[in-house]
């Protein structure tokens, strides 16, 4: 899902990374996912799509959630969150989404595209954090409440699915956006936020506030820092190549990977 208004070319062109592609060319295999240079060229200035949002969320469990083999945390990434939002009866999701029977949080990113048949539509992200254990959902608005009602229905939803009541909180002091584009920046600080310095951080005996109030989100900053890691990943996944007679070796069209 991209923002409305999204232009794939936006007359910008990237000039430090992968000048010699065009938008429609991959640019990193990172796991499960593939990044675009598209998605490469929306992270440096323009509204992120859902590629990137779901990039991210590999990353932090690749390099983080993972360390923490006791952790029961979900990241369901966009595509199953928007499926989880249009369809009519959750239940018959079960199997295309992880078990939930251990889990103790799930961070939803929320879109507020409202036709199943326009992957690509929508106006805004926003995150939803639903701690199964205390029995609330959070949600984090970067313009508040502008996916109020959204968060709200993907509540319900989650509900349905769990067999649990959930408290719905809609955040009032979440950090506030300044423009119309970074909406997405700041639900994948939020998430690195709340999972590693609140979730994984917390002593298992003490509740913790999942409150944001006292944070803000340096966007400008936050895309240079996600620019950084994924050309860094870029580089070691070209060194593997060079190193490899394996099919992504150098001088083939496939994007370098990383797994």
């Amino acid at each position: 899902m991209r923002e409305a208004g999204f232009h794939p070319f936006g007359g910008r062109v990237s000039k430090h990374f992968g000048d010699s592609l065009s938008p429609d060319d991959a640019y990193l295999s990172y796991y499960d996912i593939r990044l675009m240079k598209e998605d490469i060229d929306t992270l440096r200035n323009d509204w992120l799509t859902d590629n990137v949002i779901s990039f991210w969320q590999e990353y932090l469990e690749r390099e983080y959630l993972n360390q923490y083999k006791n952790a029961n945390i979900v990241l369901l990434r966009p595509s199953m969150s928007f499926m989880l939002m249009q369809t009519p009866n959750p239940l018959t999701l079960k199997e295309a989404l992880p078990n939930f029977t251990r889990t103790t949080h799930i961070f939803l990113p929320i879109n507020n595209c409202h036709n199943p048949n326009l992957a690509e539509g929508g106006s805004h992200w926003s995150l939803l954090l639903v701690s199964i254990v205390d029995g609330v959902a959070f949600h984090y608005d970067s313009l508040n409440p502008t996916n109020r009602n959204e968060a709200l229905h993907a509540t319900n939803k989650l509900q349905q699915l769990l067999g649990k009541g959930l408290q719905f909180i809609d955040l009032a002091d979440s950090p506030q956006q300044h423009n119309s584009s970074d909406c997405g920046v700041f639900v994948c600080f939020e998430m690195r936020y709340l999972l590693l310095r609140k979730l994984l951080q917390a002593p298992a005996n003490q509740k913790v506030s999942m409150s944001m109030g006292s944070k803000s989100v340096d966007a400008s900053h936050g895309r240079k820092d996600m620019l950084r890691i994924i050309e860094g990943f870029r580089k070691e996944g070209e060194r593997r190549r060079s190193r490899s007679s394996s099919p992504y070796k150098k001088g083939s069209k496939s994007p370098p990977r990383v797994d």
